[in-house]
């Protein structure tokens, strides 16, 4: 597995990751883009955030982006789950902002939660939800 910075050629990849990653993981949330919408928002973000991809054998299978301290996203295709991408994508962002990082979790996703604070993330504020799109109470971690 390596991880290096995203291109433009990336933002399908990108996409299909985080397309994969939501439908079974976060299968709560409502669906409020369509794919195409989707699809858009992800090569705008690659295009203009720090985007950074894991890939094995060539295949794009996570990602993750950083804008200033905060980890906007980390997602893994399910295909590629339980094989240590995540932990080093969130080891590659934490060597990208050596200061500290902040997230946003939703508090139903207990995996990713189990991730982070394995990682050393601790949680800075619960939320009922109302500061976020999809209205699903979430959580703020910090790790410095």
């Amino acid at each position: 597995m390596r991880i290096r910075r995203a291109g433009g050629d990336d933002a399908g990849a990108v996409a299909d990751v985080f397309i994969a990653a939501r439908k079974p993981m976060l299968a709560y949330l409502p669906d409020l883009h369509t794919e195409q919408d989707i699809r858009g928002w992800i090569a705008r973000v690659v295009a203009s955030e720090e985007v950074w991809v894991a890939e094995v054998d060539g295949t794009v299978c996570g990602f993750s982006s950083l804008e200033d301290d905060l980890l906007g996203h980390l997602y893994v295709d399910p295909r590629f789950q339980n094989r240590g991408i995540g932990t080093a994508l969130l080891d590659h962002a934490k060597s990208q902002r050596r200061a500290g990082l902040r997230l946003w979790v939703f508090q139903q996703n207990t995996g990713a939660r189990r991730l982070y604070e394995r990682n050393g993330f601790v949680v800075l504020e619960l939320t009922n939800g109302s500061g976020n799109e999809e209205r699903e109470p979430d959580a703020l971690y910090g790790w410095r």
